[in-house]
């Protein structure tokens, strides 16, 4: 195969993703937090904080079309080591077809235990998320970060990519740590990525 005919099709496959997320976005505005999919440069800086050497598995919320669940398998993740959920059940059926292996689930991210089902009182070693926080009231996103924070040990992060200028939950020093781990210029629109953890 030419290499002008790999370029094609590659970026065939990018523009069919970004069309599927935007029609995503059109058809639920409030569960999709922008209308382009996560740049895999921005996936990959969220992926960098697991730890594949720790056996748990990650859970990730709200994959869309699967950028940041592809950069958390060449992080090193096994498939069977990824638990990942999405609001959505056009994205769910996309993700399933396309990763082999890894286990998704079709519910919502702010009702963790019915969702998580038996997996409830799995410890995991981080949380990657693009759920778009600011969809949401602020005390269902302390809310979020705080259930998610009880899931992983301390001191471990939960990674949340945001498209405002400060941290998408508000301070909570006596409950968790809030740190800015980067500001992803390539990736549109430019994202911010917060880390959590628990306060000791």
């Amino acid at each position: 195969m030419s290499l002008r005919v790999k370029v094609k099709e590659r970026l065939g496959k990018k523009f069919d993703e970004e069309i599927r997320f935007f029609k995503g976005w059109i058809s639920n505005t409030r569960a999709v937090g922008s209308i382009i999919p996560t740049s895999s440069v921005a996936a990959r800086r969220m992926a960098s904080v697991i730890d594949p050497r720790s056996h748990r598995p990650v859970l990730e919320l709200g994959p869309g079309t699967g950028a940041i669940t592809k950069a958390i398998l060449e992080a090193g993740m096994a498939p069977d080591k990824i638990v990942s959920i999405e609001f959505s059940t056009d994205f769910y059926n996309h993700l399933v077809e396309r990763f082999e292996g890894v286990k998704f689930i079709n519910g919502d991210a702010f009702d963790l235990d019915n969702t998580l089902g038996p997996l409830k009182d799995v410890q995991f070693d981080s949380v990657i998320s693009a759920v778009p926080l600011l969809n949401f009231p602020m005390h269902r996103r302390v809310a979020l970060i705080e259930d998610l924070l009880r899931r992983i040990p301390a001191g471990r992060p939960v990674v949340q990519i945001s498209y405002g200028p400060v941290s998408p939950v508000t301070a909570m020093p006596d409950r968790y740590q809030i740190s800015h781990l980067d500001f992803v210029v390539r990736n549109i629109p430019p994202a911010q990525l917060w880390v959590y953890r628990k306060t000791n």
